[in-house]
């Protein structure tokens, strides 16, 4: 259940970010509401995940693929330009999360 709950963290982490963007320095409702439900659903999985995953294994993770994901899906509802430049960012990010993935127990 570790990596469901990391996963759940993440897909609240990107939806944290999304929903900050879309809330509009929290002038609008429902984006804003999103946010906060996010975060607190999001932090909470994360504390369950840091039972059993060292803190610097699991925030890495967690900071590294939310990042990676709120780029991703910035780009695909925002429009936002993925350069070469980000895409080798990316990828060391996720190498490294794959080497901190593949080293913990």
């Amino acid at each position: 259940m570790t990596w469901v709950y990391l996963g759940i963290a993440i897909v609240c982490e990107v939806c944290f970010a999304l929903g900050t963007h879309a809330s509009k320095g929290f002038t609008r409702l429902w984006p804003s509401i999103l946010t906060v439900l996010a975060t607190a659903v999001g932090v909470y999985a994360l504390s369950l995940a840091l039972l059993e995953l060292d803190v610097s294994v699991g925030y890495t993770i967690w900071t590294g693929v939310g990042g990676v994901g709120t780029v991703v899906m910035s780009a695909v509802l925002v429009k936002e330009r993925i350069t070469l430049t980000r895409l080798l960012a990316f990828a060391s990010i996720l190498g490294g999360v794959l080497i901190l993935r593949l080293t913990s127990v």
